[in-house]
């Protein structure tokens, strides 16, 4: 069924492009209130943004999208905009994330052109008047954990808040302001990066870049909430990446005694925050789809609480109070 606003979508790229528009095609749909549609322009496809206002600003995308490509990245190039209406024409990346393309073999040269990505990413000066990740922002995030997860999804609502909670907030918020401070895309994984025969990856869903911990974006790409790997294989690929930064001028050498505590710290901030998220999507807007992501996304918190004493009753809870409610909340949840 076509919507009232596909058909405002449609009567605005047929303005655009000077004909009707083709059947749109959905595209993809992410976590938020964007949807994309894909049409045939005779010999390319595009992408048309459907971001509406005020929900979503498709100006700052725009205005990202050009910066990232002047610095050299591979993003969406922009073709006509209504930021009044909140419609784009993109440029198509393809119809492969690396979500699909990621396996034992494939994993080394997609994940080393994503960490290569990432340095141009981080190095990017002209982006240095991005907002800051500051510790608002931090405790924002680590919030939606508590709001949605662990007292709202039902089956978990009962359990209390633990008294570590505070504790290790302050712990992880702490950890990521002490890091060196970078452009960070802030959803940086493999959902968001697309496999591309030249300039490898495509990169997606930037609009909420900041300034912020050196470390974000790379415990994002390599604990993926989407897919995981073994332990050896991520300090591996997280040493290289420390490699380069070193080489690129954005981490000291001396860091590495902190590195891979930034690393993890960091990432249990963000798996905290993404576990509410997926909550708030089910509960909020109707997407339980989410929810099988909770077990992975909650098991790197605990496998970090195995390692670090500081957080080691935060990683008890999850693990003793959070993960075997975990199925008859998603059951609950997710019954018609």
């Amino acid at each position: 069924m076509t919507t009232a606003r596909q058909q405002q979508l449609q009567q605005w790229l047929a303005g655009v492009l000077g004909r009707p528009v083709p059947d749109l095609r959905p595209a993809s749909a992410d976590a938020s209130l964007r949807r994309y549609w894909r049409l045939n322009d005779g010999a390319r496809t595009l992408i048309a943004m459907d971001a509406p206002p005020p929900h979503e600003d498709t100006a700052r995308f725009a205005r990202l999208a050009a910066a990232l490509r002047a610095v050299g990245l591979n993003t969406p190039e922009l073709f006509a905009a209504d930021h009044a209406q909140g419609f784009l024409l993109l440029g198509d990346l393809g119809e492969q994330p690396y979500l699909g393309q990621l396996h034992a073999d494939s994993a080394e040269r997609l994940y080393g052109d994503a960490i290569a990505a990432l340095i141009t990413l981080q190095a990017s000066r002209p982006l240095s008047a991005l907002p800051p990740y500051d510790e608002a922002l931090l405790r924002r995030e680590l919030a939606i954990c508590t709001d949605w997860l662990l007292t709202a999804l039902p089956g978990l609502a009962a359990v209390p808040v633990p008294e570590c909670w505070p504790v290790a907030c302050d712990r992880l918020v702490a950890n990521a302001l002490e890091q060196p401070r970078v452009v960070v895309h802030r959803d940086y994984h493999s959902r968001n990066l697309m496999l591309v025969a030249a300039g490898n990856p495509g990169i997606l869903d930037f609009q909420d870049a900041v300034v912020g911990p050196v470390s974000y974006d790379l415990v994002s790409l390599l604990k993926d909430c989407y897919i995981d790997w073994p332990r050896a294989r991520v300090e591996d690929w997280a040493w290289g990446y420390f490699d380069l930064a070193v080489q690129a001028g954005l981490l000291p050498a001396a860091a590495s005694a902190s590195f891979l505590r930034w690393f993890d710290l960091m990432g249990t901030q963000r798996h905290l925050k993404a576990a509410g998220i997926f909550a708030r999507l089910a509960q909020r807007d109707g997407r339980p789809d989410y929810l099988q992501y909770l077990p992975r996304t909650l098991g790197y918190v605990v496998e970090v609480g195995g390692r670090y004493p500081e957080l080691a009753a935060l990683g008890d809870f999850v693990a003793t109070a959070v993960l075997p409610r975990l199925p008859a909340a998603v059951a609950a949840w997710s019954r018609p």
